[in-house]
């Protein structure tokens, strides 16, 4: 063999020795990348995604909780669970997010219990009017164990509850003019939410219940398809419906938490560790809010003041005179009556 030809062999077998060595390091990449791609997408995969949706506006105390609530939730977890909120009706009304957590299309959301009440009959207690003497009473209820087995009756519902927000005491605010006494409201047109009893407790005291979602009431108001509504300080005041309601009779008549609920599909699809950090970053939530309240509560009244709202003290006396009917309507049914008993006991 001459140089030549050894020349060309040395290259050849260079040339082939080169080829091998990529075929490996291919050979060895491929499944290096395919492993590492793998193992992203299992991590990827056990973030769990929770939506909550509610109706309220950013500005809320109750959407300040929940915001504090995803952020306890995820530091639990460790970031394994995270929560997806939807504000201002986003997803639905109230009712219609209730619907969408019972088929399993959202895992929580935030209702009145005046609204659960429609789903979870007993619930109904906690709208009655005057039935808590003072926010400290409501607290001690709603944090007993009256307050929590009312939580888990929704479950044959398929709706758990998880706790209960604060969303303060509810008053009427109208148009035309001032309510003083419960005569102020015969014959006016009276928004109230989806409840037997709200409507009750309205035409006890002379007035026309009228059901209106709430995302539609401004315009209701506006259009003269109500008088006037009930509702908390910071709801009159981000709602702005004082723009069109100057008169807000503080009258009190009834004290209807918020309560976050879960949907039963959900909770069931997590595991017990989970459902803990659930709770727990709940419960934390609430207290929080709670602290919110109070200070919302003012700001709200200050601002409607300053922006032309009359504010009206009336004597209450005369509105839970007249209403104590409703509660004497429930002796016939031994289970409600017994817990308006345990209710009134705890003062």
């Amino acid at each position: 063999m001459n140089d030549e030809s050894k020349n060309m062999y040395v290259s050849t077998r260079i040339l082939h020795f080169s080829m091998r060595q990529r075929i490996m390091r291919k050979g060895l990449i491929l499944p290096l990348v395919a492993i590492f791609l793998l193992l992203s997408c299992q991590e990827i995969s056990q973030t769990k995604y929770l939506k909550l949706a509610h109706g309220l506006d950013v500005a809320h105390s109750v959407h300040a909780g929940m915001v504090f609530m995803g952020e306890r939730l995820a530091e639990k977890s460790g970031g394994k669970l995270q929560l997806e909120i939807y504000p201002s009706q986003q997803l639905g009304t109230e009712r219609q997010c209730l619907e969408l957590l019972q088929i399993g299309s959202l895992a929580m959301t935030k209702v009145s219990a005046a609204v659960m009440e429609n789903f979870s009959p007993n619930i109904k207690v906690l709208g009655l009017p005057y039935i808590f003497k003072s926010r400290e009473h409501a607290y001690r209820v709603l944090d007993s164990k009256t307050g929590k087995d009312l939580l888990i009756q929704g479950e044959k519902y398929w709706l758990r509850g998880l706790g209960y927000f604060d969303a303060g005491q509810r008053s009427f605010y109208t148009k035309d003019r001032p309510v003083h006494t419960p005569e102020d409201l015969s014959g006016l047109k009276i928004r109230v939410m989806e409840s037997p009893m709200a409507m009750n407790m309205v035409r006890t005291l002379g007035g026309s219940p009228t059901p209106i979602s709430w995302g539609e009431l401004y315009t209701a108001l506006q259009q003269g398809v109500v008088d006037g509504a009930e509702n908390n300080p910071p709801s009159f005041f981000l709602s702005r419906h004082y723009e069109i309601c100057k008169y807000y009779s503080l009258n009190e008549h009834t004290a209807v938490p918020d309560i976050l609920v879960i949907g039963t599909v959900a909770w069931n699809r997590l595991s017990a560790q989970e459902q803990q950090w659930i709770q727990e970053s709940a419960d934390e939530a609430i207290a929080y809010q709670r602290k919110l309240w109070i200070e919302a509560e003012q700001t709200a009244l200050d601002a409607v003041e300053a922006a032309g709202v009359q504010i009206i003290k009336p004597d209450k006396s005369s509105f839970s005179e007249k209403t104590k009917s409703l509660l004497e309507d429930f002796k016939s049914d031994t289970e409600m009556y017994d817990l308006i008993r345990q209710i009134q006991e705890m003062q």
